[in-house]
């Protein structure tokens, strides 16, 4: 799902196109995506684009006569620029919006339609999308203090419950907290005040970084289908199951589940302990390796009993 740094680089590539211009014609294709009905959608035809900003991992095209697009690209929906005119792409379109100099595409690589559009009257109708989270990037210390002890719960959880703070997903709290050396699991209301401010510093800093990164990777051209990614090749941990960390060169651990993993280094972060993988210590139970020198006496163990088995 694009997060913030992401959609931060939709946003200011979109305002550079459409803002300040007429959104002369809405084609939807797929009869998942338009989630409301009230206004309709054809008043927003016509209307001029007054600017494009984000709402947490939402964007929002801001027209004039306070409506507003709401759109949620979730984890497979993703714009595209195109000539004017262009019709959405076969199975994979959701939508076509068409200006004056071109026409934006919007695209979901998946059989589950998950993205989402809702056209939205008036302020009070736009809050009803805001989940509340904090922006982290003008947070204060205090705030953000606040916010993460509000609840005790994972970091991971924490980090990516969207009504505690905005914008973070699965991927930049991985990197995030590889950053700050915490365990995704540690409880939020167990920090110290030394732990919380290094945190914070340390999602201040992924965020920036990776925001400016992609700003300037997409100043002079919009970013294609793939170019939006939760998959990295200059990310630390996330995605990086089996790498070595860029710190102490020891493996990238995981803990898997549902259709989600989080990604860690066990040497950086968990003081060389192994976090249980939900499906594989149900299977090994007590078997399961609880330091990656005991992982790697289980792997050796393995490896030399198939070697010396009969063929």
């Amino acid at each position: 799902m694009p997060e913030l740094p992401d959609v931060d680089v939709y946003v200011e590539c979109l305002r550079e196109r459409i803002a300040q211009r007429q959104l002369e014609r809405v084609r939807i294709a797929s009869p998942f995506l338009l989630r409301s009905v009230d206004p309709p959608l054809a008043t927003v035809e016509g209307r001029t684009v007054e600017t494009v900003r984000r709402l947490g991992k939402r964007v929002v095209l801001v027209l004039e006569g306070d409506l507003y697009l709401v759109i949620h690209l979730m984890i497979a929906g993703r714009f595209r620029w195109k000539k004017r005119g262009t019709k959405p792409p076969g199975r994979i379109g959701l939508a076509a919006f068409d200006f004056g100099n071109g026409t934006l595409l919007l695209t979901e690589a998946s059989k589950k339609k998950r993205a989402s559009l809702h056209v939205v009257a008036g302020q009070p109708g736009l809050l009803e999308h805001d989940r509340g989270g904090l922006e982290v990037l003008d947070s204060s210390l205090e705030d953000f203090t606040a916010r993460l002890t509000r609840e005790n719960h994972t970091l991971k959880r924490s980090l990516t419950d969207p009504r505690l703070f905005s914008g973070i997903g699965n991927a930049y709290s991985d990197e995030i907290l590889h950053a700050a050396r915490l365990s995704p699991i540690r409880q939020s209301q167990k920090l110290d005040p030394d732990e919380i401010r290094n945190l914070r510093e340390a999602s201040i800093a992924t965020l920036t970084r990776w925001r400016q990164t992609l700003l300037e990777m997409f100043r002079t051209r919009f970013p294609d289908s793939g170019d939006i990614t939760a998959f990295r090749d200059d990310f630390a941990v996330h995605g990086r199951f089996g790498k070595p960390c860029p710190d102490c060169g020891d493996p990238v651990q995981r803990i898997r589940y549902a259709e989600n993993e989080t990604n860690y280094c066990a040497t950086c972060q968990t003081e060389g302990r192994l976090l249980a993988d939900r499906s594989l210590s149900r299977l090994l139970k007590a078997d399961w390796p609880r330091s990656l020198d005991e992982m790697e006496e289980h792997l050796s163990s393995r490896a030399a009993a198939k070697q010396s088995a009969p063929r």
